[in-house]
């Protein structure tokens, strides 16, 4: 029985929702699974996937192949790099200490370029949002400046009748 390890797609129309699954490679896209291994949201920035390494390296282990957008995933949570480092260790190249040493460097490498794109991303929101603060407070200061002085005009024509009256009483 040739396992893959593939996407199953829920959610509504329009958004997507994915979970990541070991099943027959003959079974339906959304049909019967053997094991479910995490989910993978992309309609978040940047993507939320929640996966299971050791679930998804016990499966490449016996020989489940990954579609090319599960191989990405996989890639990006590294469970490639553990099923690889796995390998080294049964080769006896590596201890097991030492993969998991390189492991865990890789992880939090990882989980710091993460961040960075997060606070970016939050950066760049905040800017955009000062931005169109001060655009709108521009646009509100021209508009009160376009306002003001026809006020100032109207109360100067006010004016004006009256000091002619004056005038007229002195004279008499």
């Amino acid at each position: 029985m040739p396992v893959k390890i593939r996407l199953q797609r829920h959610g509504k129309k329009g958004k997507p929702f994915y979970w990541i699954v070991a099943a027959d490679a003959r079974a339906k896209r959304d049909g019967k699974y053997l094991e479910k291994l995490g989910s993978y949201n992309p309609n978040t920035n940047p993507a939320t996937i929640d996966l299971s390494v050791d679930g998804a390296v016990k499966w490449l282990q016996n020989g489940a192949q990954p579609t090319d957008t599960a191989k990405a995933i996989l890639s990006y949570k590294g469970a490639l790099l553990k099923n690889h480092l796995a390998g080294g260790v049964k080769k006896g190249a590596l201890t097991e200490e030492q993969a998991e040493a390189k492991f865990n460097a890789w992880l939090e490498e990882k989980a710091a370029k993460v961040q960075a794109k997060a606070d970016g991303l939050s950066k760049a929101d905040a800017k955009a949002k000062a931005e169109a603060l001060a655009a709108e407070k521009a646009v509100n200061e021209a508009r009160i400046a376009a306002a003001a002085p026809v006020v100032e005009e109207e109360v100067a024509e006010v004016e004006a009748p009256a000091a002619e009256t004056e005038a007229t009483n002195e004279e008499e």
